[in-house]
């Protein structure tokens, strides 16, 4: 796989869960452009690696998933550039929210501003103990650029979204588990172990089935589509699927499914 200077990754062949991890430790992972650009190359060559099957994102250390933007870059935007600097993020976010290999953020510590956006982006969401969540861009005199401000109301409504990104108060990983903003809460040391468990079970599961899952989902949230025909269209695409022949067959025989993707 291609190396980034960024980020670390690690494939394990057995299960095909490729864990990245961003790495930039002296500045608590915040995200540069550069990081960025790492983020949507690595996830584009983890959608076109057929070895790779589930994705883990995470942070380098025990301090911080990403602590926010890096505010040196963000001090030089003006407004030609800061378009420029918001997009770049929502598109590599979007290529994350919009993978058919479904890929779960480990927060192992502050995700703020651009990290919890990037948490926000994945497909499902595991806290460490220590974890903390917020959207502090008002006390720069800025707003979230990276879909915070829609992803965020979509995971935990419409009033406790404001009033996080309206005060920029950070939350505890229990409080984010309550608002529904996190999947799971568990001790920094057994946070990976615990997000590569979840992942297996999901990728013992039909491919194309989970695949599916994650596109009508998001088409309940996207204007442009139409979300019950997206599924019904998608049911019936698994009708004609070798997976939904084989998970049938398998329920009927009482007999573990070998799910091929097809």
């Amino acid at each position: 796989m291609t190396t980034f200077d960024n980020l670390l990754l690690d494939l394990d062949a057995a299960s095909g869960i490729l864990t990245i991890t961003l790495n930039r430790p002296t500045k608590l992972n915040a995200l540069n452009s550069a990081t960025i650009s790492d983020i949507h190359g690595a996830m584009q060559q983890a959608l076109d690696d057929e070895q790779v099957r589930g994705i883990i994102l995470t942070g380098s250390g025990e301090k911080a998933f990403v602590a926010g933007a890096d505010i040196a870059e963000l001090a030089g935007l003006n407004e030609i550039s800061g378009r420029r600097f918001a997009e770049q993020g929502q598109d590599a976010f979007a290529l994350i929210e919009e993978s058919t290999k479904p890929v779960i953020a480990a927060v192992n510590g502050f995700a703020l501003g651009g990290g919890a956006e990037l948490a926000m982006a994945c497909h499902l969401r595991v806290a460490s103990e220590n974890a903390r969540f917020g959207q502090p861009e008002v006390n720069l005199g800025l707003i979230p650029g990276y879909g915070g401000t829609q992803r965020l109301a979509q995971l935990v409504g419409k009033g406790k979204a404001l009033e996080m990104m309206l005060t920029g108060d950070p939350i505890k990983a229990d409080e984010a588990l309550r608002l529904g903003l996190v999947n799971h809460v568990v001790p920094q040391a057994e946070l990976l172990g615990f997000c590569q468990l979840l992942l297996m079970r999901i990728l013992s599961k039909a491919p194309l089935a989970v695949g599916l899952v994650i596109d009508c989902v998001n088409a309940f949230y996207d204007p442009e589509r139409h979300g019950y025909q997206t599924e019904a269209n998608s049911f019936s695409r698994c009708c004609g699927s070798d997976d939904f022949r084989e998970g049938t067959s398998a329920f009927l025989d009482k007999r573990p499914a070998a799910f091929t993707g097809n």
